[in-house]
């Protein structure tokens, strides 16, 4: 996803004059194509996030769309009075591209691990979240940020996941896309989770379960209107992030079910990480298999359903 996505900036900057990208401390080769057609548009900062936050709230005050890169803890902890004030505040433009979202660096341990992520950029006014759950997506994403009037924090995987959007349904920016039908259940998604989920309802559609997946790629703004057609419709729901069970995609779904639809909160079941930092290292793959973000576990939710 990050190499289709900063590859997505490039055409993009092809495409209008006033699109800027701006890295921090990253690869000398990433996107030499766009440093030697475009140098003037092409910055690679050192390690100073505070800094890259406060020049790009300065280029889109100037009339200039930036793209920022780098891994997404560094965009969020480190500079995150720099995101509230200078992005924020002023509703500016900038696009946040944040590497490693979830458990994606699991060998570099807690200090490299986004898992609270979501929680602290929804809660920001004006803040856009989204996080796609594949390339092909990321493909469909991309084109709608240029013109998008706020600051967006774009959360990906760590490239090479399966593939499970599908170009005939429409991608939006703030729509949720049924992928599943659901009908005894429904599995709600977001990032590379989809795709687990989509395994789980497999395996539950050979146990006479029909058990749909919403993927709800933009957490904020979120798609208020699928979840009042879906909620009320099914006997339970079970949200799934790589996140944090505080304050991500589970705690914005039953924030909307609390306020409008109280009578299905109890129908809601949260699946994310604990609320501990992490104590081992090892694959983005074991990590989620010690917190039980899994095919399996998915399936165990709906063990008794019927």
């Amino acid at each position: 996803m990050r190499s289709t996505s900063l590859n997505l900036v490039y055409e993009l900057a092809k495409e209008n004059d006033k699109v800027v990208f701006i890295g921090s401390d990253l690869s000398p080769g990433l996107l030499e194509g766009m440093k030697t057609q475009f140098p003037d548009r092409f910055f690679m900062e050192g390690v100073s996030e505070q800094h890259v936050i406060g020049m790009a709230a300065g280029l889109a005050m100037d009339g200039y769309i930036p793209y920022i890169n780098t891994i997404a803890t560094f965009l969020t902890r480190r500079c995150y009075e720099q995101v509230a004030l200078d992005l924020c505040l002023h509703d500016l433009p900038v696009r946040l591209l944040a590497s490693g979202g979830g458990v994606v660096y699991a060998p570099l341990g807690p200090t490299h691990l986004a898992v609270e992520d979501i929680a602290i950029m929804r809660v920001l006014p004006n803040m856009t979240v989204i996080a796609p759950c594949d390339a092909e997506e990321m493909k469909r994403l991309m084109p709608q940020t240029l013109n998008w009037p706020h600051p967006i924090y774009i959360r990906f995987a760590k490239g090479g996941d399966a593939i499970v959007s599908r170009p005939d349904l429409e991608f939006k920016i703030g729509k949720a896309i049924v992928l599943k039908e659901p009908k005894d259940g429904l599995f709600i998604t977001t990032g590379i989770t989809t795709q687990i989920a989509l395994q789980a309802a497999e395996e539950l559609a050979n146990k006479n379960l029909q058990v749909g997946v919403l993927h709800m790629h933009t957490i904020k703004p979120l798609d208020h209107e699928s979840l009042r057609h879906w909620l009320p419709k099914v006997g339970k729901v079970v949200t799934v992030e790589e996140h944090s069970r505080i304050g991500g995609l589970g705690s914005a779904v039953l924030e909307y079910a609390s306020d409008h639809l109280p009578e299905v909160t109890h129908k809601i079941k949260r699946i994310g990480l604990p609320d501990h930092f992490s104590e081992n290292y090892g694959s983005q793959a074991s990590l989620l298999t010690a917190f039980g973000i899994t095919k399996e576990a998915l399936v165990e939710s709906f063990a008794n359903s019927r």
